[in-house]
């Protein structure tokens, strides 16, 4: 991303290639995701990899879980990607190519992935770019790339991620083998999860909205159409 671009800059972009309007508790999200990526992207230190690709694609699909219509959610993520002037199908194919590895791994074979004591042949590249951050005292962590790590856990091992024992020793490992910082990266992931709780409630809260308001127009159209009109009345006399 060009780095004089400010976040009033990328805002702009944003909006000028997503037009429609977004729906009122879901504008923050998109927009405190954008600010975050704009800021990541503008820092010297920052770069790009699958695993923080993971945490942006994870990151949108839960916190805009519902949202409607469906088309307009991908292109909201579309236009998150381009206004930062990046590739959205870069990201979603990162993704999915780490979603896939972990889904045919156990918990502690992907923790052992992670922490490069196993390897595969079809993952060479990934686990060169994994080696890169290791080796790279001036890594740039983020809580995106902190979702990441999460959503693979959690693909490979729902069960491990839920326990607390389980999930903490995984972070504590992958955490170590990458030089991350232990502490932030389970702070981060608590917070992920309290937002994501705290947003599910707000989608509950919104839902109520919506059927209150359809109940209301139905209960006026239904009067409407139920009161006899001046010509009716006319023609009966």
């Amino acid at each position: 991303m060009n780095n004089n671009r400010t976040v009033s800059d990328t805002k702009r972009s944003f909006y000028t290639i997503h037009t429609r309007p977004i729906n009122s508790i879901y504008r923050r999200v998109v927009e405190e995701l954008m600010v975050e990526m704009h800021l990541l992207s503008a820092n010297v230190d920052f770069q790009y990899d699958p695993i923080y690709a993971l945490g942006v694609v994870t990151a949108f699909d839960q916190f805009m879980l519902g949202y409607a219509p469906e088309a307009d959610r991908l292109s909201i993520f579309n236009a998150l990607c381009k206004s930062l002037e990046d590739d959205p199908d870069r990201y979603k194919r990162d993704a999915h190519r780490l979603e896939s590895l972990a889904e045919r791994l156990s918990g502690p074979e992907l923790v052992s992935w992670l922490d490069r004591s196993t390897s595969f042949e079809d993952t060479g590249d990934l686990q060169a770019s994994l080696a890169a951050i290791a080796s790279n005292a001036q890594f740039k962590y983020s809580r995106l790339f902190a979702i990441g790590l999460f959503s693979l856990l959690e693909k490979a091992d729902a069960e491990m991620v839920k326990n607390p024992e389980t999930r903490n020793d995984a972070i504590a490992k992958v955490s170590a083998a990458l030089h991350l910082p232990e502490d932030k990266v389970s702070k981060d992931l608590d917070l992920y999860r309290s937002n994501l709780e705290k947003m599910v409630q707000a989608r509950i809260v919104l839902q109520d909205v919506i059927q209150a308001e359809r109940k209301k127009r139905e209960k006026r159209d239904t009067k409407v159409s139920a009161s006899p009109t001046a010509d009716s009345s006319d023609s009966s006399n």
